[in-house]
């Protein structure tokens, strides 16, 4: 798999992951503010990446982009983000086992291979 379709299929599951967590929460997160936040939380894990970082930082990084544009997005008390944030965080390692498991798919949580 080539590298420009893993970050495109990275950033439509991360995406998926923000958009169903805001949906079961009952949050609307429009399609577009998830592809947003799936787009920059895979643009700076993939930046940190090409400068070299450990593998525990590239994880680490894309969390507070996350975790601040989700905010911002649903623009709701503290506990209704942090109930959403901790869904998608839950439909996001869902997704990555899936991936990770059956297709040997490892650009979600790169330190993190199933297989």
């Amino acid at each position: 798999m080539n590298y420009f379709f893993s970050f495109i299929l990275s950033i439509v599951l991360t995406s998926l992951s923000y958009f169903l967590g805001g949906q079961l929460i009952r949050n609307d997160i429009a399609l577009w503010q998830s592809l947003v936040i799936g787009a920059s939380v895979v643009t700076f894990g993939a930046l940190t990446e090409y400068l070299g970082a450990p593998i525990w930082l590239i994880v680490l990084i894309p969390f507070p982009v996350g975790m601040l544009l989700l905010y911002l997005f649903l623009n709701k008390p503290l506990h209704i983000w942090f109930l959403t944030y901790i869904t998608v965080l839950a439909l996001y390692s869902v997704i990555h086992v899936v991936m990770s498991y059956f297709f040997q798919f490892h650009s979600l949580i790169p330190a993190w291979k199933l297989s």
